[in-house]
């Protein structure tokens, strides 16, 4: 009888995490369909009107409409940065090509331009290059906690540090804000998203906070044997 339960709540957790990674995979191809589209198309279009706009300034501009088509060239190049900025967020090249610390320092940079809130990066990596999976989880995970942060905590300084110690990828995000109650924190407060991606690549997770005292978030994951 056991036995049976054991085999019944493995074959449960099996299929929780097949359906989490179900989710997981149609939101990151909904997010690429969408950056491509973005980029294709609205990014295309907007360009043509830069184009035209600046040909038009070149052989129809007079000393009226002089600043009107200053402003319309401005407004598109506003509008194009943009559409750079929400791919950057959808789905960032720079994790793809070069990997998770240069994404991450990326988005650090962002953070702290965006906002105001001091981003201090630390990292330990010695060139190490990790599986696509383990590089889109824990940048995924990075956009969360500082989404957070951002939001709920008040913080003014959030310390990142990216290490690998003994075998396993080690992220410590710590932030200055308002901190809060475990035992109090809304699913909304987005935890439950947290942990579902920690546990789709088989890592831990661990929160230390309390009100008025900040917060400090945990992520581990083993990393495979070299030659695996």
């Amino acid at each position: 009888m056991i036995k049976n339960q054991v085999e019944l709540r493995k074959l449960h957790d099996e299929k929780q995490t097949g359906l989490l990674n179900a989710v997981f995979e149609a939101q990151e191809g909904e997010r690429k369909r969408l950056a491509e589209d973005l980029h294709d198309s609205v990014g295309q279009v907007l360009s043509a009107i830069k184009l035209n706009l600046h040909r038009l300034e070149k052989s129809c501009t007079t000393e009226s409409t002089q600043p009107l088509m200053a402003d319309t060239r401005k407004l598109a190049d506003e509008c194009i940065s943009e559409i750079r900025n929400i791919i950057q967020n959808v789905l960032p090249p720079v994790l793809t090509d070069y990997g998770l610390l240069e994404a991450l320092e990326g988005l650090c940079v962002k953070i702290e331009q965006n906002t105001g809130v001091k981003v201090d990066l630390k990292k330990k990596l010695n060139g190490v290059r990790f599986k696509p999976e383990i590089d889109l989880a824990f940048y995924r995970i990075a956009q969360e906690l500082f989404g957070n942060a951002i939001k709920h905590s008040g913080a003014t300084v959030i310390h990142l540090t990216l290490t690998t110690q003994d075998g396993w990828l080690v992220m410590e995000f710590k932030d200055n804000g308002k901190g809060f109650d475990m035992a109090n924190v809304k699913h909304g407060f987005g935890l439950k998203n947290l942990e579902s991606r920690v546990k789709l690549i088989n890592g831990e997770i661990n929160i230390y906070t309390k009100p008025q005292s900040g917060a400090i978030t945990i992520i581990r994951v083993a990393l495979p044997n070299e030659g695996n």
